[in-house]
Protein backbone atom coordinates (compact mmCIF):
# COMPACT_ATOMS: atom_id res chain seq x y z
CA UNK A 1 0.00 0.00 0.00
CA UNK A 2 2.84 2.33 0.87
CA UNK A 3 4.36 2.10 -2.82
CA UNK A 4 1.16 2.22 -4.27
CA UNK A 5 0.89 5.70 -2.35
CA UNK A 6 4.39 6.66 -3.13
CA UNK A 7 4.01 6.29 -6.86
CA UNK A 8 0.60 7.63 -7.09
CA UNK A 9 2.26 11.14 -5.63
CA UNK A 10 4.81 10.81 -7.94
CA UNK A 11 3.38 10.35 -10.93
CA UNK A 12 0.26 13.17 -9.91
CA UNK A 13 2.68 15.56 -8.93
CA UNK A 14 4.19 15.05 -12.82
CA UNK A 15 1.56 15.41 -13.97
CA UNK A 16 0.36 18.30 -12.52
CA UNK A 17 -3.28 18.98 -13.30
CA UNK A 18 -3.60 21.48 -10.80
CA UNK A 19 -1.08 23.54 -12.07
CA UNK A 20 -1.70 23.42 -15.56
CA UNK A 21 -5.57 24.31 -15.02
CA UNK A 22 -4.23 28.35 -16.51
CA UNK A 23 -3.44 26.38 -19.77
CA UNK A 24 -5.77 24.23 -19.85
CA UNK A 25 -8.50 27.05 -19.04
CA UNK A 26 -6.83 29.11 -21.81
CA UNK A 27 -7.22 26.07 -24.41
CA UNK A 28 -10.65 25.77 -23.37
CA UNK A 29 -11.92 29.61 -23.13
CA UNK A 30 -15.35 29.86 -25.40
CA UNK A 31 -15.93 25.84 -26.20
CA UNK A 32 -19.49 24.65 -25.11
CA UNK A 33 -19.50 22.81 -22.10
CA UNK A 34 -19.99 19.56 -24.18
CA UNK A 35 -16.86 19.66 -26.46
CA UNK A 36 -14.88 20.58 -23.54
CA UNK A 37 -15.74 16.93 -22.15
CA UNK A 38 -14.85 15.66 -25.02
CA UNK A 39 -12.02 16.82 -25.11
CA UNK A 40 -10.88 15.71 -21.94
CA UNK A 41 -11.97 12.57 -22.59
CA UNK A 42 -9.64 12.59 -25.52
CA UNK A 43 -7.11 14.15 -23.89
CA UNK A 44 -6.84 11.76 -20.58
CA UNK A 45 -7.00 8.74 -23.33
CA UNK A 46 -3.73 9.68 -25.34
CA UNK A 47 -1.95 10.31 -22.24
CA UNK A 48 -3.50 6.31 -20.78
CA UNK A 49 -2.40 5.08 -23.82
CA UNK A 50 1.45 7.11 -23.97
CA UNK A 51 1.68 6.26 -20.08
CA UNK A 52 0.60 2.29 -20.13
CA UNK A 53 2.63 1.75 -23.42
CA UNK A 54 5.93 2.64 -21.59
CA UNK A 55 4.56 1.19 -18.50
CA UNK A 56 4.68 -2.11 -20.59
CA UNK A 57 7.38 -2.03 -23.09
CA UNK A 58 9.74 0.51 -21.19
CA UNK A 59 11.97 -1.86 -19.53
CA UNK A 60 12.12 -4.20 -22.90
CA UNK A 61 12.82 -1.04 -25.40
CA UNK A 62 15.68 0.17 -22.74
CA UNK A 63 16.75 -4.00 -23.02
CA UNK A 64 17.10 -3.82 -26.21
CA UNK A 65 19.02 -0.73 -26.81
CA UNK A 66 20.99 -1.82 -23.87
CA UNK A 67 20.72 0.94 -21.81
CA UNK A 68 22.03 1.33 -17.95
CA UNK A 69 18.81 1.63 -15.89
CA UNK A 70 20.57 2.89 -12.95
CA UNK A 71 22.46 5.74 -15.66
CA UNK A 72 18.89 6.50 -16.86
CA UNK A 73 17.34 6.64 -13.24
CA UNK A 74 20.44 9.36 -12.53
CA UNK A 75 19.66 11.21 -15.87
CA UNK A 76 15.57 11.40 -14.90
CA UNK A 77 15.89 12.31 -11.50
CA UNK A 78 18.18 15.26 -12.98
CA UNK A 79 15.61 16.72 -15.19
CA UNK A 80 12.78 16.28 -13.00
CA UNK A 81 14.78 17.88 -10.44
CA UNK A 82 14.90 20.76 -13.29
CA UNK A 83 11.22 20.62 -13.77
CA UNK A 84 10.46 20.64 -10.38
CA UNK A 85 12.69 23.95 -9.47
CA UNK A 86 11.10 25.47 -12.84
CA UNK A 87 7.75 24.64 -10.91
CA UNK A 88 9.12 26.24 -7.76
CA UNK A 89 10.28 29.53 -9.89
CA UNK A 90 6.73 29.70 -11.07
CA UNK A 91 8.57 29.08 -14.67
CA UNK A 92 7.92 26.21 -17.10
CA UNK A 93 9.00 24.86 -20.10
CA UNK A 94 5.52 23.85 -21.48
CA UNK A 95 4.44 25.50 -24.81
CA UNK A 96 1.37 24.42 -26.24
CA UNK A 97 -0.03 25.46 -29.55
CA UNK A 98 -3.89 24.72 -30.27
CA UNK A 99 -5.13 23.84 -33.45
CA UNK A 100 -9.02 23.71 -33.84
CA UNK A 101 -11.12 21.90 -30.84
CA UNK A 102 -8.24 19.09 -30.86
CA UNK A 103 -6.63 19.33 -27.42
CA UNK A 104 -5.87 15.77 -27.15
CA UNK A 105 -2.56 16.04 -28.41
CA UNK A 106 -0.87 19.67 -26.15
CA UNK A 107 -3.35 18.75 -23.07
CA UNK A 108 -3.12 14.56 -23.81
CA UNK A 109 0.93 14.97 -24.45
CA UNK A 110 3.41 16.75 -23.62
CA UNK A 111 0.85 18.42 -21.00
CA UNK A 112 0.02 15.55 -19.23
CA UNK A 113 2.22 12.52 -20.48
CA UNK A 114 5.61 14.18 -21.49
CA UNK A 115 9.02 13.05 -20.84
CA UNK A 116 8.83 13.45 -17.27
CA UNK A 117 6.09 11.50 -16.84
CA UNK A 118 7.92 8.53 -18.90
CA UNK A 119 10.70 8.62 -17.04
CA UNK A 120 9.26 8.50 -13.96
CA UNK A 121 6.80 4.97 -15.07
CA UNK A 122 10.02 3.46 -16.40
CA UNK A 123 11.44 4.46 -12.66
CA UNK A 124 8.96 3.10 -10.90
CA UNK A 125 8.01 -0.20 -12.57
CA UNK A 126 11.70 -1.03 -11.81
CA UNK A 127 11.34 -0.12 -7.94
CA UNK A 128 7.93 -0.82 -7.22
CA UNK A 129 7.09 -3.40 -9.91
CA UNK A 130 4.63 -3.63 -12.75
CA UNK A 131 1.08 -4.34 -10.25
CA UNK A 132 2.01 -1.50 -8.19
CA UNK A 133 2.57 0.59 -11.12
CA UNK A 134 -0.72 0.19 -12.59
CA UNK A 135 -2.72 0.69 -9.94
CA UNK A 136 -0.86 4.44 -9.18
CA UNK A 137 -1.58 5.01 -12.92
CA UNK A 138 -5.06 4.53 -12.92
CA UNK A 139 -5.57 6.41 -9.47
CA UNK A 140 -3.44 9.11 -11.18
CA UNK A 141 -5.41 9.02 -14.06
CA UNK A 142 -9.01 8.89 -12.68
CA UNK A 143 -7.84 12.24 -10.50
CA UNK A 144 -6.59 13.82 -13.27
CA UNK A 145 -9.43 13.44 -15.42
CA UNK A 146 -11.64 14.52 -12.24
CA UNK A 147 -9.74 17.70 -11.87
CA UNK A 148 -9.91 18.47 -15.94
CA UNK A 149 -13.55 17.81 -16.31
CA UNK A 150 -14.26 20.53 -13.01
CA UNK A 151 -11.11 22.59 -14.31
CA UNK A 152 -13.16 25.64 -14.95
CA UNK A 153 -15.32 25.34 -11.54
CA UNK A 154 -12.01 24.59 -9.64
CA UNK A 155 -9.86 27.46 -11.38
CA UNK A 156 -12.74 29.77 -10.15
CA UNK A 157 -12.41 28.73 -6.68
CA UNK A 158 -9.26 28.81 -6.20
CA UNK A 159 -8.10 31.51 -8.58
CA UNK A 160 -4.92 31.77 -10.11
CA UNK A 161 -2.77 33.04 -6.77
CA UNK A 162 -3.67 29.34 -5.04
CA UNK A 163 -3.52 27.68 -8.34
CA UNK A 164 0.23 29.05 -8.54
CA UNK A 165 0.75 28.62 -5.11
CA UNK A 166 -0.22 24.69 -5.50
CA UNK A 167 2.06 24.28 -8.39
CA UNK A 168 5.25 25.98 -6.77
CA UNK A 169 4.64 23.22 -3.47
CA UNK A 170 4.69 20.37 -6.04
CA UNK A 171 7.45 21.27 -7.36
CA UNK A 172 9.10 21.00 -4.06
CA UNK A 173 7.79 17.39 -3.47
CA UNK A 174 8.83 16.59 -7.05
CA UNK A 175 12.27 18.19 -6.52
CA UNK A 176 12.32 15.98 -3.44
CA UNK A 177 11.21 12.77 -5.83
CA UNK A 178 14.04 13.80 -7.97
CA UNK A 179 16.93 13.38 -5.17
CA UNK A 180 15.95 10.39 -4.18
CA UNK A 181 15.68 9.02 -7.58
CA UNK A 182 19.23 10.35 -8.17
CA UNK A 183 20.63 9.13 -4.90
CA UNK A 184 19.44 5.61 -5.05
CA UNK A 185 20.83 5.54 -8.74
CA UNK A 186 24.04 6.50 -8.15
CA UNK A 187 24.01 3.73 -4.93
CA UNK A 188 23.28 1.22 -7.03
CA UNK A 189 26.23 1.87 -9.26
CA UNK A 190 28.54 2.84 -6.07
CA UNK A 191 27.53 -0.32 -4.09
CA UNK A 192 28.77 -3.14 -6.16
CA UNK A 193 32.32 -1.29 -6.69
CA UNK A 194 32.62 -0.94 -2.93
CA UNK A 195 32.04 -4.76 -1.69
Amino acid sequence: MEGIIEAFIALFVIMDPVGNLPIIINLTKGMPAAEVRKSMDMAVLVAGILLFVFLFLGLKIFAFFRIDLDSFQIAGGIILLIIGILYVLGTSLKYVKHHGNDLSVPIGTPLLTGPGVIMTIIILVREHGTLVTIIASLLTLIATYVILINSARLYRVLGEHWTNVISRVMGIILAAIAIKFITEGVLNIVRPLLQ
